[in-house]
Formats: C-alpha cells, structure tokens, sequence
C-alpha cells in the first residue's frame, strides 16, 4: 500500500508562495510530489503532516545521534531557557563544554563555538590562512564542507578524460565569484603521491588542507588510516595546516572522532551535527598557536554564538556520550543493521558493500565499496534509487540520494526498530527486483 502525501502536496503549494523550492534548505526539496512536512518527531521515529511515521535513517542528517526530543537533552535545553537567551556576553557553561570537548578530543586545545558546521568550517579556513599567509586550499574530491563561497567549487570528472589533463573546476552555485575559483585544488581520496605532486606544485600558495576522513556526503567513503597519517606528514613538511572536518563525525564515530579511529591529530578540526542531539551549536577547535589568533588579528563573533539553550543542550549530549555507553549501543544496532541487510540481499544474489562506520554508514550495490569518489562516480546506483521511495512507502526513512549514509540514534536501539526495519527492506529490495528486472 502506498502512502498518502495528499496533505504535504498541498502545503508545497501553498508554500511555493512564499519560499523558494517551498521549503528553507535546497536539500528539503524532493519534487512537487515527493517532498515532505513533518509533523513531530521522537525517538527514531519521525510523522509527516500526512501522518505516515518513518523509522528514520536520516536523523536531519546526523544531528540526532540520540534520537528526537530525548527526554534528558531537552530537559538539559528547558533549563538554558531559564538562563535568558542571547546576550552578547558570555557564561560560565562555555568553558565546561569547552573543556569536555578537549577532554574528548586532543587535538581541540583551544575551542571557538558557532551556530552551524559551515560556519565553523568558514573559520578554520581562515585561522589556516592566517597562520601560513597563504590563500588557497586544498579540497578532497567528493568532500562536503558547507554552503559558503571558497568550498562551493568541485573537480568537473564526469564527462572528463584523463587524457584532457587535470579536470576543470566548476562552482557549484550560481553567484560565487568566478575569481575565488584559483583558490580551491582539489585532490582524490587514497592517493597520497596525486597529493604530494600537488603540494610540490603548488605549495607556496596552499594554507589548508580539508579533509573529511570518512565522507559523509559521499556514502560514507573511507580514508584509509596510512592515507590520514601520510597526509598528515605532507601538511607538516610543506607548511599546510590539517583541518579535519568532522561535522558530520565528531563525537559519533567515537568520543574522540575520527582522529580517535585513525590515530591522529588534526591542526584544526571542526564539530556540529551531533554536539547538541539537534540543537543548533558547532565548534572550531585546534593548535594552541594557531586559535590564540582570534582576537589577535583573525575575527570571529556571531551574535546567536552560545546561545544559552543549545550550550546546555550540548552539556547534557557530550556528558551522555562520554559517560555512558550510547555509542557502542549505536554501533552495536548499525553492525546488526548491516548484518541484516547483507542476508537478505546474499539470499537475493545481489553484490553489496557498506562503507564508512556502522553508525554512518553507506550502502554500495557492488562487492567492494568505492575507495574515492571518482570510483564512486563509476559506479552503479540504480538498485538504491529504485530502492529508496519503495522504503520510504514502506515506513522507512532513509535519504533518497545515494550519497547519503544511514544514520543510526541511541533510540533505534532502545526502542528495538531493527525487526520492523529489516522487514520492510526485505520486501523493499523484492519489489526492487521485480521492477528492474
């Protein structure tokens, strides 16, 4: 049986009044028909306006780690409301979740807090720029890292040949400065000679590398841990500051993130989605030499900056995930998650593969998961996209574009979401079958 989107079909168009797309995030926008308005959401589950309840796998893509209006967060953010708001001044709490974060993490000596993973990811990038007096920076093919002007570039391989040489950079919006486009290099994923012959190249001008280890726009594929630390040692050897953007990582992937996983430390690394279970706050972090700039010659403000409901928020999330075991319950429920999915697609003889962390993680119709995105590009994702609306029909939730992984919450756990998730993708990948065959 199909689900009714009578109700969100009718908002959207009312909506196209007064919002472009008739919603506020380009990525909210699924189509005319396709596009959903929720209603209210708990635990690991989320109701449109329609109400078709979803288990949902894209958890406002990583911030409910866990899960929606957990009880103990938002008894934690009721109480930042008694604080007062926003004041343009500070509070006592910003060096308490401060110093849980260094703790947590070691390369977050210093820490700056912002509203959103962009604007952390705009800061650090220039805290790098500043400390070397070099403009441009280094991006990792596939790589995701906000919606600002010196990240909304991208390597054109599509329609490229190698033969053509290097591919040409495009911006990938309408309205970014055409001469910002000399500032972004690009460089593939487990390739550390491709970057060293970049950095040779170029290295007099280059300020930052930017790296999401584990790409959480792109299914969750994974640097490898000698391609981390080798390119950690081309930063240090020509003078270009490491920033690890863990938006979508820190404090998911394990207490420490993904430097934890990999064992090593970043110059600056950037925090968001899952730092307040929802709650809008992220943090630029790093080298003590190079945050003590803020203030001595770099800026950084922001009038809603640790802003008193989402630090509380963010106090109670980080002193869960650090004290209590909600992480290993998390990868526990996205291992069997996995496991389950393999089953049913090794019953139905189809290829697959997962990439990323079970807590993220990215599921590839192929033996072996892409290891860049120019793999990733090649490879075939008709069985997901056929796969998805049927799951979403079906009650499950997960992101109609490939690129995205599953996001697992504490709650999927606690309220044992595994049997009736593991039942709908059964009967999801089966209708699949019969329609592409």
């Amino acid at each position: 049986m199909r689900r009714s989107l009578d109700r969100s079909n009718r908002h959207h168009r009312k909506a196209l009044e007064k919002l472009p797309l008739g919603v506020s995030s380009n990525f909210r926008y699924w189509g005319a028909d396709k596009t959903i308005y929720i209603d209210h959401a708990r635990g690991g589950r989320i109701q449109d306006i329609d109400g078709n309840i979803y288990v949902d796998y894209r958890m406002g893509y990583g911030p409910g780690i866990l899960g929606y209006a957990d009880e103990r967060v938002d008894a934690a953010a009721r109480e930042g409301i008694e604080v007062g708001g926003v004041f343009a001044l500070s509070t006592e709490r910003e060096y308490e979740v401060a110093k849980r974060i260094s703790k947590m993490v070691p390369a977050a000596e210093l820490i700056r807090f912002s509203n959103s993973g962009t604007e952390a990811v705009m800061a650090a990038l220039r805290l790098a720029k500043a400390f070397t007096g070099k403009d441009s920076h280094i991006i990792v093919e596939g790589g995701y890292h906000g919606v600002f002007d010196a990240v909304l570039w991208y390597a054109d391989i599509e329609e490229w040949d190698s033969a053509m040489g290097e591919p040409p950079i495009e911006a990938e919006s309408e309205g970014v400065p055409r001469m910002m486009r000399k500032l972004a290099h690009f460089t593939q994923l487990n390739d550390a000679d491709y970057l060293e012959d970049l950095l040779k190249q170029n290295h007099k001008n280059i300020g930052a590398f930017l790296i999401e280890p584990i790409m959480g726009n792109c299914c969750s594929i994974t640097a490898t841990r000698e391609y981390v630390h080798a390119a950690r040692e081309l930063c240090e050897k020509y003078d270009v500051i490491m920033i690890v953007d863990e938006v979508k990582t820190g404090f998911r992937v394990a207490r420490g993130g993904v430097q934890e996983l990999m064992g090593f430390k970043a110059d600056l690394c950037t925090f968001a989605k899952a730092i307040g279970n929802g709650y809008p706050i992220s943090v630029v972090a790093g080298r003590e030499d190079i945050m003590r700039q803020v203030g001595e010659g770099v800026i950084h403000g922001g009038t809603y900056t640790c802003h008193s409901v989402a630090l509380a928020a963010a106090e109670k999330t980080l002193e869960i995930l650090d004290e209590t075991d909600a992480l290993e319950t998390i990868a526990n429920y996205g291992a069997a998650l996995q496991k389950g999915m393999s089953k049913i697609l090794d019953a139905h003889g189809i290829p697959h593969s997962f990439a990323g962390h079970p807590s993220m993680g990215g599921l590839f119709f192929n033996t072996t998961a892409p290891s860049n995105y120019r793999d990733w590009l090649d490879s075939d994702y008709t069985f997901y996209d056929t796969m998805a609306p049927e799951l979403h029909d079906l009650g499950v939730l997960c992101e109609p574009d490939s690129r995205e992984p599953w996001f697992i919450c504490e709650a999927h756990a606690k309220d044992n979401h595994l049997a009736h998730t593991l039942a709908a993708f059964e009967e999801a990948v089966e209708i699949t079958i019969d329609k592409l065959n």
